[in-house]
């Protein structure tokens, strides 16, 4: 590999600095450094990132290639500006089996864009009725860490405290999608005022809140890890608050969309607003946002679901649920957070890379911007301002929600241990 140099770019935020990159690692930062024989990009103006990680993707391989591969999702990454993801264990086959997460694997080592950290279920086939192959999975090639049957919640309790009890022995984690199934039969939207005017069924907050209520005393109870998949409304906020204050082992993610979109939009009908969980309101939407910045909510993950458009492109009812979010993701937390106040971009390589590669005990990304550690690095530039066109994007899939509408900062540079994955806006 080639020496890069990248010149005066703004490392989190702060002041200019250049960055030497030599093969996989990073050789020297400073001022003034001497380009040599290396490739230099002129970086000023731009922030110099972390390479983000992702601890909630959809691959949909194997199984549902029509709407997105492994390749063509790690493509969608890289150029959002992410060096790994954790790819969700929702495929037909299921992973559940230390095989099927594996192939996963080895697809992500073999697409070369970013690292791919398959998610093993919690449960076979994602059905809540028998644990599935956790310590096969956890001891395969694919070292799985994280479980979870998103999608579905892990609604039986026992099984949910048994599966805690499980991989606290090599420090695991659970990722529960939080939905009392019950109380969501036939819901299609948030529960409230929108959902009474339109004659849509309401999904009530209560359905998330009460499942991380027990999952919390759960996790205190047995002394293991648990985290809260796509957090969503104000009242599952302040449990997790609470959890927290007590000390105990809880973490939490947010999607881009629950910290910008409102229910609003389903007014629309238009069945790319339809998400699981569903959008919230505004008031919701700003203790998201609050919790983000005071650290209550952990990271940022973008539940990335894919679909294809025979999937969305019909009535409210009969489609899929899932937005695209990969190559969005960073503008909509700029929009949302940095232009507000309520993050610096410190923040954001904190919420963005460090705190989900911890949850995910992912080595090698999340690291400082220093001498010695990986060249994973996302050069963005935060000035661009533009109006999103799914029919650009690397992913198979275009169920975007922010189709024409203008978001700002565009990654102009992506790069995997030393090796240039997007290069001036373009994977390389």
């Amino acid at each position: 590999m080639s020496k890069i140099l990248i010149r005066g770019a703004k490392v989190l935020g702060g002041e200019p600095q250049d960055v030497l990159i030599d093969g996989e690692t990073i050789a020297e930062t400073g001022t003034g450094i001497e380009a040599g024989d290396a490739t230099v990009i002129e970086a000023a103006g731009q922030i110099l990132l972390p390479g983000l990680v992702d601890l909630h993707t959809h691959l949909r391989e194997p199984g549902r290639e029509d709407s997105e591969t492994v390749l063509t999702g790690t493509k969608a990454a890289a150029v959002g500006g992410y060096t790994a993801v954790h790819a969700m264990a929702n495929t037909f086959p299921v992973a559940d089996t230390a095989g099927v997460v594996e192939q996963v694997w080895r697809l992500g080592k073999e697409s070369g864009y970013c690292d791919v950290q398959p998610v093993g279920a919690v449960t076979v086939g994602l059905e809540g009725k028998q644990l599935a192959e956790l310590g096969a999975m956890h001891d395969s090639a694919a070292g799985v860490k994280v479980f979870s049957d998103d999608g579905k919640c892990v609604d039986d309790a026992v099984i949910m405290r048994r599966a805690l009890e499980y991989v606290k022995a090599f420090d695991g984690v659970v990722a529960q999608h939080a939905q009392e199934p019950r109380l969501t039969e036939g819901a299609q939207m948030n529960e409230g005022v929108v959902s009474a005017e339109l004659g849509l069924g309401g999904w009530p907050a209560v359905a998330e809140e009460s499942i991380i209520a027990r999952d919390v005393l759960l996790a205190a109870h047995v002394g293991s890890r648990v985290h809260i998949c796509h957090l969503s409304t104000a009242g599952s906020v302040e449990i997790v608050r609470w959890a927290k204050s007590k000390g105990w082992n809880v973490t939490a993610e947010v999607t881009p969309h629950h910290l910008l979109l409102t229910d609003e939009l389903v007014r629309t009908y238009n069945p790319v607003y339809k998400v699981n969980p569903p959008l919230r309101t505004e008031a919701d939407v700003m203790a998201l946002r609050e919790a983000l910045a005071d650290g209550t909510i952990d990271c940022v993950a973008t539940d990335h679901a894919p679909h294809p458009h025979e999937d969305k492109d019909c009535e409210w009812a009969a489609a899929a649920m899932g937005m695209v979010g990969l190559e969005t993701a960073l503008s909509v937390v700029q929009q949302t957070m940095v232009e507000t106040g309520l993050l610096d971009w410190a923040g954001v390589a904190d919420r963005m890379s460090a705190r989900p590669a911890a949850i995910g005990r992912l080595e090698g990304h999340g690291r400082p911007v220093s001498a010695g550690e990986p060249a994973n690095l996302t050069l963005v530039d935060p000035s661009y301002r533009g109006a999103v066109d799914p029919a650009g994007f690397a992913s198979r899939s275009r169920n975007t929600p922010y189709e024409g509408r203008e978001l700002p900062g565009r990654v102009t540079h992506t790069f995997l241990r030393g090796r240039a994955t997007v290069v001036d806006g373009k994977l390389a």
